[in-house]
């Protein structure tokens, strides 16, 4: 990748920071491989990926939530970041460190990797709960943000409140979601806004940005942006969607069908 005025790590940066926009929201189609990153940068509007853990760690046979050593998911994202070039935000999980120095490093290293934002979670287990205590999660927020100050690359944070997913109080929600902003958050990803009052209220009572995931049955992505929704993504529901294809396409292929029209996409 060129490095230049228009695409140097800072710039890719502070561009990705920018396109969180409540209202008009950033859609991140994810992506887990340089092919499907490509694929999906080169589509109409396309300004941004994100990538998915989930996705990350199935197509490499290990299950989600940290199944991957760091350096395995910092070398997947080396990959995906380096195959395009607009701003990518990386799916980091828990920073695949115990303590907050630990995420700072492994943050720069992740900068160092070509990634424009990264996702850190607050729970502490795949299962949204227990979550991280309040003061220990925002002090992680904090390290990824020091982390993009030690590199000077304004690296864009999108931090997840799992607290509705775990089944907590929206209380506890807005105060992790306010802590979060506080300590260095660009945006702020909640798991469990299931309708457009919660949705609403979100946007109200939490002092920044809103990320919410999308898919079949939620909030259309239309009445989200007029929500002032900031950023809307799919996580492991857009290889759901490639793999629903393969499927369906490996199912009519050994059956003698037609061939799929897809069968002739070149690249």
């Amino acid at each position: 990748m060129t490095e230049n005025a228009k695409t140097t790590p800072a710039a890719r940066a502070e561009l990705l920071r920018s396109l969180h926009a409540p209202g008009t929201p950033l859609i991140v189609s994810n992506v887990w491989d340089a092919i499907t990153a490509r694929i999906v940068a080169e589509a109409p509007g396309v300004r941004a990926l994100a990538t998915a853990s989930h996705a990350i760690s199935f197509a490499n046979g290990v299950s989600d939530g940290e199944g991957l050593t760091v350096d395995q998911a910092l070398n997947a994202a080396s990959i995906i970041c380096n195959a395009v070039e607009i701003p990518v935000s990386v799916d980091f999980e828990k920073g695949y460190a115990a303590d907050a120095a630990g995420v700072q490093a492994n943050v720069e290293r992740l900068i160092a990797a070509g990634a424009s934002g990264l996702n850190i979670e607050d729970s502490s287990s795949p299962a949204k709960a227990p979550l991280f205590e309040l003061a220990h999660a925002a002090a992680r927020v904090a390290a990824a943000r020091a982390a993009g100050e030690a590199t000077g690359v304004p690296i864009a944070i999108n931090a997840r409140v799992d607290v509705l997913a775990g089944g907590g109080e929206w209380e506890d929600m807005v105060a992790r979601a306010n802590a979060y902003l506080a300590a260095g958050a660009d945006c702020i990803f909640v798991l469990g806004l299931g309708d457009e009052d919660m949705v609403r209220d979100a946007i109200e009572q939490v002092n920044g940005p809103i990320s919410v995931i999308g898919g079949p049955g939620y909030i259309p992505l239309k009445a989200l942006a007029e929500l002032g929704v900031a950023r809307v993504s799919f996580g492991p529901r857009t290889l759901g969607l490639t793999l629903s294809h393969l499927h369906a396409a490996a199912t009519q292929l050994t059956a003698l069908g037609e061939y799929p029209d897809e069968l002739g996409f070149t690249y």
